[in-house]
């Protein structure tokens, strides 16, 4: 068994599985980034603009200033995770694409790699049309941001190998409810996106030290607003840490779904 956790065998026709997902984004993409464009606009107006009138500054910003930048964090984090469990489960189980593809020289292992780079795309491209907007409205101080798209691809893909381990576990799709409930919006909720960790319960900053979202609020946060320092190593180190320790678990799940 642990060897066939452990074994991924991935060629270079994981690159024609990641173009084939381009191609059928390309003919849609318009309505799915409308929506994830004015998604984080309405939170921006009703929490930045409406509730921030009547908070007071966080961490010495104002809070449209401090809220941004999570946005950005929580919009690649939404778009990955949507994908790579609505959207991969739907390829393989309904419209039967993993079978077609796995019934040419395209192994299982590079369809999954492709799903995975799918997912990184999208937390890459969600996240850059979030920061484009903020540019725009004159909240992001520092050139640093420029390195943020780098921080959302390490963050896409280790959303998407958490995202795709849970579709490799579930029997249908009506349990990715409970991956939504139950994860990732306690992740949206307390990560740090609309208020400090600092301020909440010892017990739960702990448990936020094993957010991917934490980590990932951090560090697009301290880059977006030029508050650079050797902190931010630890945090990517983090993220680098949990792809590398989760990353055999979607090849292994998901293999043993399709033989099933």
């Amino acid at each position: 068994m642990l060897r066939d956790l452990f074994r991924i065998d991935i060629s270079p026709l994981v690159w024609p599985v990641f173009r084939r997902h381009l191609i059928v984004f390309s003919r849609n993409w318009k309505v799915n980034l409308t929506f994830n464009f004015f998604e984080p606009l309405l939170y921006l107006a009703a929490l930045g603009l409406g509730l921030g009138a009547y908070v007071l500054p966080m961490e010495g910003l104002p809070y449209l200033h401090y809220l941004a930048p999570g946005l950005v964090a929580s919009s690649a984090m939404f778009a990955t995770t949507y994908e790579c469990t609505y959207g991969t489960f739907i390829r393989m189980e309904f419209q039967k694409s993993f079978h077609a593809m796995v019934a040419t020289p395209v192994t299982i292992d590079d369809v999954i790699a492709g799903e995975l780079l799918y997912g990184t795309f999208k937390s890459v491209l969600y996240g850059s049309v979030i920061i484009i907007v903020i540019t725009v409205l004159g909240l992001v101080g520092s050139l640093w941001v420029l390195l943020v798209p780098l921080v959302l691809a390490v963050a896409g893909l280790l959303l998407a190998i958490i995202s795709i381990t849970w579709t490799g576990l579930v029997p249908n799709i009506d349990n990715f409810n409970y991956f939504f409930s139950l994860i990732i919006t306690p992740l949206f909720l307390f990560s740090g996106v609309f208020f400090p960790v600092s301020g909440l319960p010892e017990i739960i900053q702990k448990a936020a030290w094993f957010s991917p979202l934490y980590h990932i609020v951090n560090l697009t946060r301290s880059l977006v607003l030029g508050q650079v320092d050797l902190s931010l190593a630890g945090e990517l180190i983090w993220l680098l840490a949990a792809i590398a320790l989760l990353l055999p678990f979607p090849f292994y799940l998901m293999r043993r779904l399709m033989i099933k």
